[in-house]
């Protein structure tokens, strides 16, 4: 199999001063890739801000002898964000490639958590996420080409204590996913969806530092590179960290059906075990398929021929 390269193309990455953001931007320049290094240089709560921390990735590419640029833009605020895809264009025209990786941490549990934390939280990893693809959407259609990679987290797929307002940016960013890579499909912009774990200063103190150092934003990043490429799937979860992959599919049970004297609460309590049971369940592509499965069960029982 021959390498993965990114020779002409341009890449903007998002949270790229630091952490898995500092390792997906050198490892796209390093395979041929113009890079747009965005981070606005903050805390990990979001707080502050300095160009300095993207400055430095982008003048550790060229050294490499790459091409890239540093951008401070607050990916929350769409003027900023223009800014930087004009810059990016200005620079090298078409932009190929957006990875958006930029977040902040709030942790609380929900009794203790502020609605204003909750929806900083929400702002940067899911509007941040929206805003910077809105930006580039139209240019990759136009151009028939685009790679767009989401970073979600086993926090919004499987939930983790204390950190509600994460979680629920992060799992949404897996709807717009599986929206944009139908509505991108026939421009081949494909879409996908990065759920990493690496030892990173988002992570510092809640994973023992012996067991960080098997948790290489390298080990991330190899992932990264894959939803990035030519050959890239589409809708597709890539779980990575410490040298493990794998893929989080959703499955819709088949389910049962029950006729209309029987659609009651106490009915669907009753048969709950059957609901649940995954003999025979399904990934589906799109929303539509859900509805067609009701439909037809339903018809069956009707004596209605559908189609």
């Amino acid at each position: 199999m021959s390498d993965i390269r990114f020779d002409g193309r341009v890449a903007i990455v998002t949270g790229a001063g630091t952490g898995l953001g500092r390792s997906h931007a050198l490892e796209l320049a390093r395979r041929g890739a113009k890079v747009v290094v965005n981070d606005l240089g903050g805390a990990v709560d979001g707080s502050g801000a300095a160009i300095s921390a993207a400055q430095s990735v982008a003048d550790e590419i060229i050294a490499g002898g790459g091409e890239a640029i540093a951008h401070g833009a607050n990916v929350t605020r769409a003027d900023e964000v223009a800014d930087m895809v004009a810059a990016a264009q200005a620079r090298w025209g078409l932009i190929d490639i957006l990875v958006n990786n930029a977040g902040i941490l709030r942790d609380k549990s929900f009794s203790k958590m502020t609605l204003e934390d909750f929806r900083a939280v929400v702002d940067v990893h899911l509007m941040g996420s929206v805003t910077c693809t809105k930006a580039v959407w139209d240019l990759m259609k136009e151009a028939g080409y685009g790679r767009i990679v989401m970073t979600s987290s086993s926090s919004g797929i499987y939930g983790n204590f204390g950190q509600s307002n994460y979680g629920a940016a992060k799992m949404a960013l897996v709807g717009l996913m599986n929206v944009l890579h139908l509505e991108g499909a026939k421009n081949n912009i494909r879409v996908n969806t990065l759920a990493p774990t690496a030892y990173t200063r988002m992570t510092e103190g809640l994973i023992p530092e012996e067991a960080g150092k098997l948790m290489t934003p390298e080990s991330v990043t190899a992932g990264l590179i894959v939803l990035a490429g030519e050959d890239a799937p589409s809708r597709t979860i890539l779980c990575a960290g410490a040298g493990g992959y794998a893929a989080t599919r959703i499955y819709e049970t088949d389910g049962i059906f029950l006729a209309p004297a029987d659609q009651t609460p106490e009915q669907v309590a009753k048969n709950l075990d059957r609901i649940t049971d995954p003999k025979g369940q399904e990934p589906y592509e799109q929303g539509g398929q859900q509805t067609m499965k009701f439909l037809t069960k339903a018809a069956a029982q009707a004596g209605i021929k559908l189609g």
